[in-house]
């Protein structure tokens, strides 16, 4: 066979292997210089085509989540946060609560971790190939809201819908009327013994009702939420609080 390298990239990009094809040059270059046998050189391709694959898919992946910022389980300063053990992140980390499509609540007042150890399992979980949405209580509002007549929150919407884990953050921080509540309602009923749902909150659920209002949907919400549920509570200080930057610098302004 006299093909050439390019003829080769070119059969590799129609077969949809545009990574492959852009690195063989120098596989080929390896391959004769490491004196590989024809085995070791297919595999070598082959890996290294998933690999990339598998990049790219966790790049869209981490794109669709729409994370606010990203802050993995191995930044979290657990020496700060005494309600939770080391063991039981790497327990966390695991995900074999996802698996089990079981639901996890974190309570605790504003700074103390709530969003980053959800994001931080959120990232864990986009590299272990899950589908991961993330969205605050009142962002996810507006999108049931508008999704009759906004293709953008129907896309966003649908991509909630067909995730592995759905993160809510700030939940029941304002008060719901009539129809949100059922919207929600209906959202989380979609999305019952489909899909996990991590929810970060300051109140917990005994006090979602006042809030929600209705309490038939309020038992409706919580009877879905908390069929298989993990409840973690933290109650240390506010990490934003206690680590603030003072324009004043160390010494406090005296009047």
């Amino acid at each position: 066979m006299n093909s050439t390298v390019q003829t080769m990239q070119n059969y590799f990009r129609h077969l949809r292997m545009a990574e492959t094809a852009n690195e063989l040059p120098e596989f080929l270059r390896k391959a004769e210089k490491f004196s590989w046998t024809y085995q070791e050189f297919l595999e070598e391709l082959l890996t290294y085509e998933l690999k990339r694959r598998e990049a790219k898919n966790a790049e869209r992946r981490l794109k669709w989540a729409k994370f606010p910022y990203q802050k993995t389980l191995d930044e979290f300063q657990i020496d700060e946060q005494k309600s939770i053990s080391s063991r039981q992140i790497k327990q966390l980390k695991e995900l074999n609560w996802l698996e089990q499509q079981y639901n996890l609540i974190l309570l605790g007042p504003p700074g103390v971790g709530k969003t980053h150890i959800a994001i931080g399992l959120g990232l864990e979980a986009i590299q272990k190939g899950f589908q991961v949405t993330f969205s605050t209580m009142g962002e996810l509002i507006h999108l049931l809201k508008t999704q009759e007549y906004l293709t953008k929150s129907q896309t966003q919407l649908k991509r909630i819908n067909e995730s592995d884990l759905v993160i809510i953050d700030d939940l029941m921080y304002m008060a719901m009327d009539q129809r949100e509540a059922n919207l929600f309602f209906h959202l989380i009923n979609n999305l019952y013994e489909r899909s996990s749902i991590i929810l970060t909150s300051n109140k917990g659920p005994e006090q979602w009702g006042e809030l929600i209002g209705d309490q038939g949907i309020t038992t409706a919400i919580l009877d879905r939420l908390l069929h298989r549920v993990e409840v973690i509570q933290l109650n240390e200080d506010s990490y934003r609080i206690k680590y603030r930057s003072s324009i004043f610098g160390e010494k406090s302004v005296q009047t």
